[in-house]
């Protein structure tokens, strides 16, 4: 095994470094390298040997996790450009955009008081997943036009998107709980 670890996770999987990744050539790649690498496959290696077996096996499942996810390869590429991103301070105007997340915040409050709480919050998640459907290949034609600063925009409201999503489908689980 090598000691050498690839520079960024595209190379790492072979990559080209594009915000578009064919899902079916990542998973069998993502496959192949633990295969290669698994700490199973080094037991009987010296102690350096497995411990960089551990390093290039966590290195994979990192990668792996940042390019499957649209929303994580995206601020992945912006990084590679040198566009940091700062959760706290990273802040974009779009009051169209704000509103509608508000309203849809608002619907979410107020699922349970509806006559049938978890067709509501279905109708919710369908609504959001298209959004996120269509802001992703937002996002991936501002990339292959090289507008870092449209992708950048795309991002902010990805992340409002992805994180509406994980409160309306813990909602969900709740309201199946309750029946």
């Amino acid at each position: 095994m090598t000691s050498e670890f690839s520079s960024n996770h595209f190379e790492l999987f072979g990559l080209p470094v594009a915000y578009a990744v064919a899902a079916e050539a990542l998973s069998a790649r993502y496959r192949e390298l633990q295969q290669a690498a698994h700490p199973d496959r080094f037991a009987g290696a010296s102690d350096r040997e497995r411990r960089l077996s551990m390093q290039r096996a966590t290195q994979i499942n990192e990668a792996y996790q940042v390019l499957k996810d649209p929303l994580r390869r995206a601020r992945y590429l912006l990084h590679l450009n040198g566009v940091e991103w700062d959760d706290e301070h990273n802040t974009f105007s779009d009051p169209a955009f704000l509103m509608e997340q508000m309203e849809r915040r608002e619907a979410l409050d107020e699922v349970r008081d509806r006559d049938d709480p978890l067709a509501a919050v279905g109708e919710i998640l369908q609504q959001v997943q298209a959004d996120i459907g269509a802001l992703t290949a937002e996002v991936g034609q501002a990339f292959a036009a090289g507008s870092l600063e449209a992708a950048r925009g795309c991002v902010g409201r990805l992340q409002f998107l992805y994180k509406l999503r994980a409160e309306a489908e813990a909602l969900e689980a709740d309201l199946e709980d309750e029946l």
